[in-house]
């Protein structure tokens, strides 16, 4: 036997190199790779130029809100002013956030867009123009050198099938020697089979080696061109990984807040806005304006006298100018004849005894009819039961329409501290934003889920609600639409 052969030589073990016929196609696909991963970091930024816009709108909201809650509240003095700083910072981090969300999308969004209209060139037919130079110049390299590797391949083939041939004919003469049934004829016939077989496989081995001694000449120049078309194919990645590299930079700059002159000013100015709260001067200050220290008109001889304004008694003079001053009520046609807003309420009840209506910080609260301790009102979610510039009556009197905290007044309207109870019309409405409750009476969702809005808006912008899991609460009116 002239060659040896084994059967596990014919099958083909496949290959994932480079070199490989058809294997450069993983270079050329990171071109338009390059292209996707440029629409892949626009789409990353202006999602998160979209989130600090949002939390810009929700800084201000919150601040504009507690800003209000707080100046009505009962809180006063540098304290109160120390409150309100946290607002004022919200409001100036608000702004820098639009600012980030503005160099987010004028900057940073623009500069990746122009650039890959700079580095992609569309075809008419489609595709790129640069995938395209990049596939032809790597098909015309691998050209001659895969001729060479189909011959290759072909004489390799006919080779391992002479063996073949040769090892089945030697066996069938071998076999023949011991059948005596066989005349010399044929035996001669298998003789000759086994001498041309042979012959073949000498040929075919010869062609086999002449075949890969040529494959091996071309090579070099192979692996030469090859080379050539993936240094262009890097030079073209490496600009686009190294402005990747530029635009992340920027993002960072843009993001990063700490480095910013004007974002350590804030909370600089916000520390030296708290620690300026004084509770000793805040003492000294209600003491002078809500205590002891404010001056008193006390009770002197006057002679009478024949002018009819001084006939007015000390009583009647307080009455004309003085009251509780009562927050949520408007004035309606048929309060016109009333003198102001201070006017007292009254209860008509002929079956209840009339309450004092002079506040005495000594009394109890069931005495006093006080609403200390009711529910804060659910449209305007304010934090205390009176607010700090609400005034008490002077004088004392047994009318009842004097008592500031009586369940109805002249007109046999409800009490204006007690909740709104008034029936609305329920509206369907979706959530355009998410929403995270901050007090137990809020709601919390999603943006797109649906609830019902049981209450119009008020004047601090909030509605009241309910999920469709039943629970009721409040929400920002511009969180939701209304579902066409």
């Amino acid at each position: 036997m002239s060659g040896s052969y084994d059967d596990s030589v014919g099958v083909e073990v496949s290959s994932d190199s480079f070199w490989e016929v058809g294997n450069y196609k993983r270079t050329v696909k990171r071109i338009d790779d390059g292209h996707r991963l440029c629409n892949d970091l626009m789409n990353c930024i202006h999602e998160r130029a979209r989130i600090e816009k949002v939390y810009a709108q929700q800084l201000t909201e919150w601040a504009k809100r507690w800003k209000q809650l707080v100046e009505k509240g009962p809180q006063y003095g540098t304290v109160e002013r120390a409150w309100c700083a946290f607002m004022s910072e919200a409001e100036k981090v608000s702004e820098l956030h639009l600012e980030v969300k503005g160099s987010l999308m004028n900057e940073d969004f623009e500069k990746i867009k122009n650039w890959q209209k700079e580095a992609f060139h569309k075809q008419m037919m489609g595709g790129f123009k640069e995938t395209k130079e990049a596939e032809d110049g790597f098909r015309k390299a691998q050209k001659p050198w895969a001729k060479k590797l189909k011959e290759v391949e072909a004489a390799k083939k006919a080779y391992h099938a002479a063996c073949k041939e040769e090892k089945l004919a030697i066996s069938r003469e071998t076999n023949s020697k011991a059948d005596p049934a066989l005349n010399p004829e044929q035996l001669k016939k298998l003789q000759d089979k086994v001498e041309r077989s042979k012959q073949d496989v000498l040929k075919t081995k010869e062609k086999y080696e002449k075949s890969l001694k040529e494959l091996d000449n071309v090579t070099p120049q192979y692996m030469e061109n090859m080379e050539q078309v993936f240094e262009q194919c890097q030079q073209f990645e490496e600009k686009r990984l190294r402005f990747f590299r530029e635009v992340l930079l920027e993002v960072q700059k843009h993001l990063d807040l700490s480095n910013v002159a004007s974002y350590k000013n804030i909370y600089r100015e916000l520390e030296q806005n708290i620690k300026t709260a004084d509770a000793v001067e805040d003492l000294r200050w209600f003491r002078a304006n809500q205590g002891p220290g404010m001056s008193m008109n006390w009770p002197q001889f006057e002679e009478w006298s024949a002018d009819l304004n001084r006939t007015l008694s000390r009583r009647e003079k307080k009455k004309a100018s003085d009251g509780v001053t009562l927050t949520g009520i408007n004035q309606t046609g048929d309060q016109v004849s009333q003198p102001n807003k201070h006017s007292s309420l009254s209860v008509q009840s002929n079956t209840v005894q009339s309450v004092q209506s002079s506040y005495n910080p000594f009394e109890d609260e069931e005495d006093t009819g006080s609403t200390v301790s009711e529910k804060e009102d659910s449209k305007i979610k304010n934090v205390s039961s009176y607010e700090k510039n609400q005034s008490y009556p002077t004088d004392w009197s047994d009318e009842e329409s004097n008592n500031p905290f009586s369940s109805t007044d002249a007109n046999g309207d409800t009490n204006p501290f007690d909740e709104d109870t008034s029936p609305a019309m329920e509206v369907r409405v979706r959530a355009l934003y998410d929403y995270e409750g901050q007090e137990q009476d809020e709601l919390s969702f999603k943006a797109g889920d649906e609830l019902t809005k049981m209450e119009n808006e008020d004047e601090q912008g909030w509605c009241k609600g309910r999920l469709d899991n039943g629970q009721v609460g409040l929400y920002p009116a511009n969180y939701v639409e209304p579902i066409q």
